[in-house]
């Protein structure tokens, strides 16, 4: 039988369009995040694989959380991140989230509302924020405007793939309300273009995600640890550029993604404006040694 890390896609950390363990992070703390990045993303290429039958996807994500929890040493990624948490005494409890949103990934199909697809985002996008904090010792009130950012990203992430996810896996995240209002559906998902209804419904949902950005605007200014505060004020950057792109462009037809170029110009932006308003008082300013 193979492992679960046999089975990954081949996209790696540096391939995703968000950063992770950037250079801003302080290497101390970069082993433990790949090690959870790679627990992560093989778990989630399982639940995306082509061709694997359902049942076998979710034994598969069962193993991985008996490797993460010491039952067996079967998948070296979850021994790997249990070797990582126990390091700095943490619960694996960020981890078993994910592992609970990708099973969902295999057995939920659609989204009936907008608060469906929020609780999906508490399991699949929260944890990932709320697990950085606490490898920054950040207080727990801090949850409150990840929660928003990382919902955020979630769903931006939705839209730009929206018919990648319904043509390869018949997944739509789209909430079924939104649609219907719309006079949307989901075989339009399958055509090379947009409808007038269903781009009616993604820039609603794009603008509805635009709100959850603008509640979270304080967050990075919220991080104590300097480094994590500038890497949150990119990962910003580069969620407001994205949804702009969103609220404009149909995701069917056109670029909504960022460049490479683009992401990099965004970072350097966001990471001199960040480190400015630390500097001049404007952020938080009690942070750790950076």
């Amino acid at each position: 039988m193979t492992t679960a890390g046999e089975l990954r896609s081949g996209k790696g950390h540096k391939d995703e369009n968000f950063p992770v363990a950037s250079w801003i992070i302080h290497p101390r703390h970069r082993a433990l995040i790949l090690a959870f990045y790679n627990f992560v993303r093989t778990a989630d290429d399982i639940a995306d694989h082509a061709t694997l039958p359902s049942q076998e996807k979710l034994d598969r994500l069962d193993q991985m959380e008996a490797s993460l929890l010491g039952r067996d040493e079967m998948e070296p990624e979850g021994v790997a991140l249990r070797a990582a948490f126990a390091t700095r005494a943490m619960a694996p409890k960020h981890a078993q989230d994910l592992l609970n949103a990708f099973r969902m990934d295999v057995t939920k199909l659609r989204y009936a509302s907008w608060d469906e697809l929020i609780h999906y985002c508490s399991l699949s996008a929260m944890p990932v924020g709320r697990f950085m904090l606490d490898v920054h010792g950040e207080d727990r009130s801090t949850w409150v405007a990840n929660d928003k950012l990382c919902a955020a990203l979630q769903i931006n992430n939705h839209l730009q793939d929206c018919a990648k996810d319904y043509r390869a896996l018949d997944r739509v995240y789209l909430p079924m309300d939104a649609m219907n209002a719309a006079g949307a559906n989901v075989e339009m998902l399958a055509k090379d273009r947009a409808t007038p209804e269903l781009l009616t419904c993604l820039h609603a949902l794009a603008r509805r995600t635009e709100t959850l950005l603008d509640e979270s605007r304080g967050f990075a200014r919220e991080i104590k640890d300097t480094r994590l505060g500038l890497e949150v004020s990119v990962i910003d950057a580069f969620a407001d550029r994205i949804v702009n792109l969103l609220k404009v462009r149909d995701p069917l037809s056109e670029n909504v993604h960022l460049s490479k170029q683009q992401m990099l110009a965004s970072a350097l932006f966001a990471t001199a404006s960040g480190f400015y308003r630390r500097a001049t008082g404007q952020g938080a300013l009690s942070g750790k040694a950076a």
